[in-house]
């Protein structure tokens, strides 16, 4: 048994992983055609992207803040806790959206995405969206979207 798994790890060890092949093009009078080798004096090569899943890290993240050149005024309490505005990242964004969910933090955009138009809007004295749910034509909740700075503050489910 304890050589079967040796040669078993021998094998998937030296199993030829994913390779960067070389492709050329190459014209005759039959056509264009494309090779894994030179195919005449005429051979263009050609590069083809890596299309393996995966990525990077870094590569949803916000962008990296500029660096300052002048002193930062401080920020009192109050005005640190009005900036509701938070990073979402694309995954979650995408999950609320196809969940039609809104959740603080969100821009208009993302809660025109989720909801649709606004069919009620209210300026003042805080911005407010009203959408209402109906059920078999009668209705069933109102969903209130509060938002400061242009960024959802809070979102009410109610009963009418």
């Amino acid at each position: 048994m304890l050589k079967v798994v040796a040669m078993a790890a021998g094998v998937l060890i030296g199993w030829p992983g994913p390779a960067a092949a070389e492709i050329y093009r190459c014209e005759s009078e039959t056509g264009v055609r494309f090779a894994d080798e030179p195919c005449g004096d005429g051979a263009e090569k050609i590069t083809v992207q890596d299309n393996r899943i995966g990525g990077n890290f870094g590569q949803n993240l916000p962008p990296a803040p500029e660096p300052e050149t002048s002193p930062k005024p401080e920020i009192s309490n109050s005005e640190a806790e009005s900036d509701t505005c938070r990073y979402i990242n694309s995954t979650d964004l995408r999950r609320y959206l196809i969940r039609e969910q809104v959740v603080k933090g969100m821009t208009r955009e993302n809660v025109i995405d989720a909801f649709g138009k606004p069919p009620e809007t209210y300026p003042a004295p805080q911005e407010t969206w009203v959408y209402q749910t109906k059920y078999y034509g009668a209705l069933y909740e109102l969903t209130y979207v509060y938002f400061r700075n242009g960024c959802v503050e809070k979102v009410v489910y109610r009963k009418p």
